[in-house]
């Protein structure tokens, strides 16, 4: 009889002890909650690597702008996450310019770097970002070469190579003339070509290469480079 009281309790013990583990424990879906929005429901947020479209206000060139000049753009497609639209069209872009570099004479060819550091909303409401520049399908005779953005011009050795060779052409046929009329002899003709053929190359090398230019209203593409949190209350459904 003993026995089978102290078996008994024991059991009871095991099945109160059981008891409370589990009502201690979380409640199964929490851990599936986002942080943010387990925290606090009123945040969005635009996830990095998202990409936005959008369109220059104002030209950007190597031969006028300088490191430091502002950029103004603005967004020209919604941005969606979950159903619910965090960037809409019309929102303006700001950003700086990074770097600048006009095209060499003989070699280099003209960059522009340019960083995008603010979103501001229809309403006035204000995100700071990091926002590179990822690709720039309006952009004439000009690509993105780098990871940062950089948009360089399109090469033109080719182009300066024929430029060259047709202005020493000219210049060597120039110079044969007026050689050959101001001595009348074959040997200063061909001193005279010569002559002329050396400075069509050399103005021809001389000349820098084509700047970038980028029109107001030409479309880029911008991407966040990290995670961005927003206020759900100030963004507009």
């Amino acid at each position: 009889m003993r026995i089978l009281l102290t078996l008994l309790v024991l059991s009871l013990s095991l099945s109160a002890l059981t008891f409370g583990q589990s009502s201690s424990a979380p409640p199964a879906n929490a851990a599936s909650l986002p942080p943010a929005a387990a925290e606090n429901p009123n945040v969005l947020v635009i996830p990095a690597d998202t990409k936005v479209p959008i369109v220059l206000k104002q030209t950007i060139s190597t031969k006028n702008t300088r490191e430091g000049d502002a950029v103004y753009a603005e967004t020209t497609f919604p941005v969606v996450v979950n159903e619910r639209i965090i960037i809409p069209a019309g929102t303006y872009v700001q950003g700086r310019i990074s770097h600048i570099e006009r095209a060499g004479r003989v070699k280099g060819r003209a960059e522009v770097l340019m960083h995008f550091t603010t979103l501001i909303y229809p309403s006035g409401y204000t995100v700071m970002l990091p926002g590179a520049l990822q690709g720039a399908p309006g952009a004439d005779k000009a690509s993105v070469k780098d990871s940062e953005g950089t948009v360089r011009e399109d090469g033109q050795t080719g182009e300066k190579v024929a430029t060259a060779a047709e202005r020493g052409i000219g210049g060597a046929s120039g110079g044969a003339v007026i050689g050959g009329i101001t001595t009348g002899s074959r040997a200063a003709a061909g001193i005279g070509a010569g002559l002329g053929g050396a400075v069509g190359v050399a103005s021809a090398l001389l000349k820098r290469g084509s700047d970038v230019k980028l029109e107001a209203g030409t479309t880029v593409e911008m991407v966040i480079q990290r995670q961005v949190t927003l206020d759900a209350g100030r963004i507009p459904r």
